[in-house]
């Protein structure tokens, strides 16, 4: 159990692995536009749509429930999601971090299991089960033998609606979330920092605030908030049931009818409104100190569009513009600060556009040893603008769809991940038929087009430049 925001990616083990996995989370983002819920009337029969070996069967029950089945028969084995459109951005204000702490929860007892029982059930069976929430979505699944599905519906459907809390559980799993803070945040300078930085990026949408919520607001999560928003989002007409492995369409409906279809509509599940960024017209700078700081670095974010619906050209543009600048050692900026210039250790671009509303497009650099932060930042300004001047390398272009092809190929051998992305995607406002064109659109971008959205998001108004820096007086004592 985990908010995907708060998992840890300081520069404990390798730079890009950990940074990547700050970024990922913040898109975690990935995570946004307004939500989509398929109509009963108008989704009831089942829709297939074949994309290579990846064959996809999608349905709506007659209380909402939307429901994705992705077969694949060459292991038997069934990874069980179900997803909810609600996540730390849908949080009542002053309430932040209570769709982790409800995450938490949803693992204590129900009219039927025991506190901990689904989770030692799956166990017993061979299986694995976790959950996580990000802003836009809370998902908890379940992997296992796919003659197992049945049992897992049958507990996952039972705590849709049967959850019972004591005063217990709620002090208990209340100090496991601030310990989680504690651990994976406030002993992680790095993770403060990211923290600082996205609050200061969003001028007034909820985006701003941790997945994990603020210590101040967690300590005062009660019980009656934990069940308001349980009641108001735990519903099937909220939720999407996702299903990959060793299954047959046929064979999940009659399950998902049978356990999911007999659970009502919540009809007063409220319109998934979100507060609006308005313009960003000004250049925002902070300076992060802690005493913890072993490597200072810069960190440069911008506002930036996410995956729409239907639209995503943009989105890919950002995402190839991302690999072109800082996708690894054979990037635009590893070529001019680390190789040429010998500037930085370590330099990296991020973009995920899965988001229900504005992204973020960043970078980071590490400055090698004698270069202070603004040195290292001008290199950063002056590497872009002559990126930005020369245009895109045709043959380094060729170079990244042709690795993003056979990732895609390698992607669909593992039902977790496959299972993961249409998740993702659906709570955050896309279509099964968005995921499946994903890697069409990426390969159809231009050079020009490339060069384009980097002139339009990478604007100083729209910008957050952050130093994490070692608190030297700090350090001293």
């Amino acid at each position: 159990m985990t908010s995907e925001a708060a998992i840890p990616s300081g520069l404990r083990a390798s730079w890009r692995g950990a940074l990547c996995a700050l970024v990922m989370a913040a898109g975690l983002g990935a995570p946004v536009l307004s939500a989509q819920e398929a109509s009963p009337a108008s989704d009831a029969a089942p829709k297939s749509e074949q994309t290579g070996v990846e064959m996809v069967t999608t349905f709506t029950l007659e209380n909402g429930m939307m429901v994705v089945v992705v077969e694949d028969h060459r292991a038997p084995v069934v990874q069980h999601m179900v997803w909810y459109r609600a996540g730390s951005a849908d949080e009542p204000v002053g309430q932040s971090g209570v769709a982790h702490f409800l995450e938490h929860l949803l693992f204590k007892g129900t009219d039927t299991l025991d506190a901990g029982e689904l989770s030692a059930t799956v166990a017993r069976n061979g299986g694995r089960d976790n959950a996580f929430t990000s802003y836009d979505y809370t998902a908890y699944f379940q992997r296992v033998a796919a003659d197992r599905l049945e049992l897992m519906m049958q507990m996952e459907a039972d705590r849709m609606r049967n959850l019972r809390l004591t005063e217990t559980d709620i002090v208990t799993e209340r100090e496991v979330i601030l310990e989680e803070r504690n651990q994976r945040t406030d002993n992680d300078p790095t993770a403060l920092f990211r923290e600082q930085m996205r609050a200061v990026q969003y001028l007034n949408h909820r985006y701003s605030q941790p997945v994990i919520g603020w210590r101040h607001e967690m300590e005062t999560l009660s019980m009656e908030d934990a069940l308001s928003y349980y009641g108001t989002y735990y519903a099937p007409n909220n939720a999407i049931l996702v299903v990959s492995g060793d299954v047959k369409p046929d064979e999940v409906r009659k399950l998902a009818e049978t356990y999911y279809g007999v659970i009502p509509a919540n009809p007063d599940l409220p319109e998934r409104l979100r507060s609006e960024e308005p313009p960003q017209t000004a250049a925002r700078r902070l300076t992060f100190a802690d005493a913890r700081v072993s490597q200072p670095y810069v960190q440069r974010s911008y506002l930036a569009p996410e995956r729409d619906s239907g639209s995503q050209e943009k989105a890919a543009a950002l995402y190839l513009l991302s690999q072109l600048l800082g996708g690894g050692t054979t990037s635009y900026l590893a070529n001019a600060l680390q190789f040429e210039q010998q500037l930085a250790v370590y330099t990296a671009a991020f973009y995920s556009g899965v988001s229900l509303d504005d992204t973020t497009f960043d970078f980071v650099i590490v400055p090698a040893d004698g270069v202070t932060l603004e040195e290292a930042e001008a290199a950063l300004d002056r590497s872009v603008q002559q990126f930005l001047a020369t245009g895109v390398d045709s043959q380094k272009l060729e170079r990244i769809k042709l690795q993003l092809r056979a990732s895609e190929i390698y992607a669909r051998d593992d039902v977790d991940r496959i299972a993961n992305r249409y998740g993702r995607a659906l709570t955050s406002g896309l279509t099964v038929e968005d995921v499946q064109d994903w890697p069409r659109v990426l390969q159809s971008i231009t050079e020009d087009e490339i060069i384009a959205v980097a002139r339009e998001v990478l604007r100083p108004e729209a910008s957050v430049t952050g130093y994490l820096i070692q608190s030297q007086q700090e350090a001293d004592q």
